[in-house]
């Protein structure tokens, strides 16, 4: 618990908190994943290709709702951050109640535009064989019904992030996520079709809720005094999250839009074949979002005068993600049609491999962005990550629709590939105006990604060798094993050792987690 009553203070930011929130963050989202690995070949072999393409959409549908929050989830996480940075806590009720309420309502007419086209999406805007189709329908009013509880999920849950509570958040995310895999399973083994698996969806999600909620209670003793609103919280929620929703509107599209299109010109059997890939590849992205989750807060309560000082932080965090995630995806882009042949069968790694190894190349890139994205953001400026989303919307819809429709599911991820190159783009260009370029330039990030480069040349050359696979996995533990040591003794400074090295400890439990 945070304080009493009347104080709450947050604790320190330094490497070893930061270290521990950032393992806290990656262990919320490796459990899931390792549960999602060994869940999805048994769900897709008892539901059918088909109707895993159904349970996929729902799983997309439940990440799509952030659409009609208006930005509030991120909103109070700034916001509540500024209030414990400065002391100020008398207010912190109001703050989040007012949240809340907006969040439910939102919620609310988010649930009742989705009920209202569930026959639409089932009959026209997906290719659904017409024995799934009720089924389907069903599926999507049930997701409708959801709507208000997601919603009122990430006003919590941005509450104990802007206390930087990461091991309250992901006990809870962990459970729910990984509950997301487990009860489709539960379903085959009873007997339960696709609209009963959903169903039970919608309930893990609205127990996760109330978990998030009974810890805000523990978090912030305050809250306990009772609910309030104020109208001049509204004005500064929205204020902000203004900006943040539309990039909460327009970011799920972008992410979205290669299934939709997938089903829409395709089959929802193609989205199968696309979805599986892209969920190794987004699954990459845990160490970036455990890093941006962690500094996003500390971004928020950074004052105006010591942005500059934030450099620092916001460099070495580039540097680390792409010196840890540069050989992981060397990896996996070179072993990736065995890995999909080992854990999904042949008939998965024809259709797969080559849109699994563009995914993973452009996860490379995509992670790295997270971290100029939540500074950008931080430092009250979510208007420019709001223009660049629409513009790539633009841009992308056409792309995607051109790609899918001439080359397939490996358009879909070429097209997806060009437009999170793109948006790196964009917001590291921007990043500099907050920053000092000289610094963010001078820690041997240059070093880093000429290092990064010679790794991927080398693993690459190995798939041009003709040979056992064993002899593969030797030569590139070697490989890997070089760059490690060259990374810690050439390219990495002191803070950033020294960041690995707790992490390490707490990983190995030689320090103990407070």
């Amino acid at each position: 618990m945070l304080g009493n009553n009347s104080s709450i203070t947050v604790p320190g930011v330094g490497s070893r908190f930061r270290a521990r929130n950032i393992l806290f963050n990656i262990i919320g989202q490796i459990i899931p994943i390792v549960v999602g690995l060994l869940a999805i070949p048994f769900v897709i072999q008892h539901l059918g290709v088909e109707t895993f393409g159904i349970l996929s959409i729902a799983w997309m549908l439940l990440g799509y709702f952030t659409i009609f929050d208006l930005g509030l989830g991120r909103a109070t996480t700034k916001f509540i951050s500024e209030e414990l940075k400065n002391g100020l806590t008398d207010n912190l009720g109001s703050l989040f109640w007012t949240s809340c309420g907006m969040n439910f309502i939102l919620g609310i007419v988010g649930g009742l535009i989705i009920f209202s086209v569930s026959s639409f999406l089932a009959e026209s805007v997906f290719k659904i064989s017409p024995g799934l189709i009720p089924a389907a329908r069903t599926v999507f009013m049930i997701l409708a019904v959801s709507c208000p509880v997601v919603l009122v999920s990430t006003a919590f849950r941005g509450a104990l992030e802007a206390a930087q509570q990461f091991k309250y958040v992901n006990i809870v995310v962990a459970a729910s996520s990984s509950l997301s895999f487990l009860l489709p399973i539960v379903g085959i083994l009873v007997g339960l079709d696709i609209r009963w698996i959903v169903f039970f969806l919608m309930a893990s999600r609205l127990c996760g809720a109330l978990a998030f909620l009974f810890l805000c209670f523990l978090v912030f003793p305050i809250l306990k005094k009772g609910i309030s609103f104020n109208i001049l919280r509204i004005r500064q929620l929205i204020k902000f999250g203004g900006w943040i929703s539309i990039s909460n509107i327009v970011s799920p599209v972008l992410s979205y839009l290669d299934r939709f299109l997938i089903g829409s010109l395709i089959s929802v059997t193609a989205v199968a074949y696309y979805t599986v890939p892209y969920e190794i590849g987004f699954r990459l992205s845990i160490l970036p979002t455990s890093f941006a989750m962690t500094l996003f807060p500390s971004f928020s309560a950074a004052a105006p005068d010591s942005r500059k000082n934030m450099t620092g932080l916001y460099s070495h965090s580039v540097k680390i993600l792409l010196l840890l995630i540069g050989p992981i995806v060397a990896v996996l882009v070179l072993f990736a049609g065995d890995i999909l042949k080992l854990w999904l069968g042949a008939k998965f790694a024809e259709n797969s491999t080559i849109v699994l190894q563009i995914m993973a190349a452009g996860m490379v890139i995509n992670s790295l962005a997270q971290i100029p994205f939540a500074l950008i953001q931080g430092f009250g400026r979510p208007d420019l990550t709001a223009k660049f989303h629409v513009l790539e919307l633009l841009l992308y819809v056409p792309l995607m629709w051109l790609f899918v429709l001439n080359l397939g599911i490996v358009g879909g991820a070429i097209a997806w590939f060009i437009r999170v190159t793109f948006d790196a783009l964009l917001l590291f260009f921007s990043s500099m105006k907050f920053i000092d370029s000289q610094i963010f330039f001078g820690i041997g990030l240059k070093r880093s990604v000429i290092l990064v480069s010679f790794l991927v040349c080398s693993l690459f050359g190995l798939s041009f060798i003709s040979g056992m696979m064993l002899v593969k996995i030797f030569i590139s533990c070697g490989v890997i094993l070089m760059f490690a040591i060259t990374s810690w003794r050439y390219v990495m400074e002191g803070a950033e050792k020294e960041l690995i090295r707790s992490m390490a400890l707490r990983i190995v439990g030689i320090e103990a987690v407070k």
